[in-house]
């Protein structure tokens, strides 16, 4: 998925094309780019939130499962697209704080199901650091984070079996300990770089291979980096 390409492209249609007329006869204000975005992804993840409940009782076990996947994909690289467009400033702290709350049912005692948990991870993820620095989303970001580790734990009735499965607990837990290590991660993905990054990159990874001494000192060949930040180009104040 190309979720920051696409954003990248939005925020520059801003720049050409801010906003639209009404048909003829229309009345109302102008549409703008932002509006209509925040349109498309708010129907678009409702779609596909409907579609993962959707009955496929005359399906073989196989297609279920891979059908499950595309649609449990499908939504994870929406809620991508969301963070991305609100860390280019395109869509308001009030609708991902929202939109956060709503998947971890925090105004209610049902757990949510498991495919909204991972999307407000993955949400999260994408804009933990940037959201936690404004007041609002500093409030967002404790409420939910309280909320996903009482649901980690949580157990059905009377038994002992937590309601969800061990990917679901080590993905909480993993948004729980990048937050506590200030939005950082350790990265293993590669990025196109120049010959010069390269080379100092190399360097480093000489240096912390011989500090063995070092019980912090990062693999070789990774990075840590912090996640959830604005794109070094956006250098102009806060969204309205």
């Amino acid at each position: 998925h190309y979720c920051e390409t696409y954003a990248d492209l939005a925020f520059g249609l801003t720049a050409v094309l801010p906003e639209f007329s009404r048909p003829a006869g229309q009345g109302g204000p102008a549409v703008t780019l932002r509006s209509v975005l925040l349109g498309a992804c708010q129907r678009e993840f409702e779609n596909l939130l409907a579609a993962m409940d959707e009955q496929t009782s005359d399906m073989d076990p196989e297609e279920i499962d891979a059908l499950r996947k595309s649609r449990r994909d499908r939504l994870r690289a929406n809620t991508r697209l969301i963070g991305a467009l609100f860390l280019r400033k395109l869509l308001a702290t009030k609708v991902v704080g929202r939109l956060c709350c709503e998947l971890t049912n925090c105004s209610s005692d049902q757990p949510p199901e498991e495919h909204a948990v991972e999307c407000v991870c993955e949400l999260l993820n994408s804009v933990g650091l940037t959201l936690e620095s404004q007041l609002a989303g500093a409030e967002v970001i404790e409420q939910v984070c309280q909320r996903l580790k009482s649901l980690k734990d949580q157990k059905q009735g009377e038994s002992k079996t937590i309601i969800y499965c061990k990917r679901i607990q080590f993905t909480i837990q993993d948004l729980l300990d990048t937050r506590g290590a200030g939005w950082s991660k350790i990265s293993f993905k590669s990025a196109a770089k120049t010959k010069e990054e390269i080379r100092q990159q190399q360097e480093r990874d000489e240096v912390m291979a011989k500090c063995s001494s070092n019980k912090h000192v990062v693999t070789p060949g990774a990075e840590k980096v912090l996640v959830g930040q604005r794109p070094s180009y956006l250098n102009f104040g806060a969204m309205p």
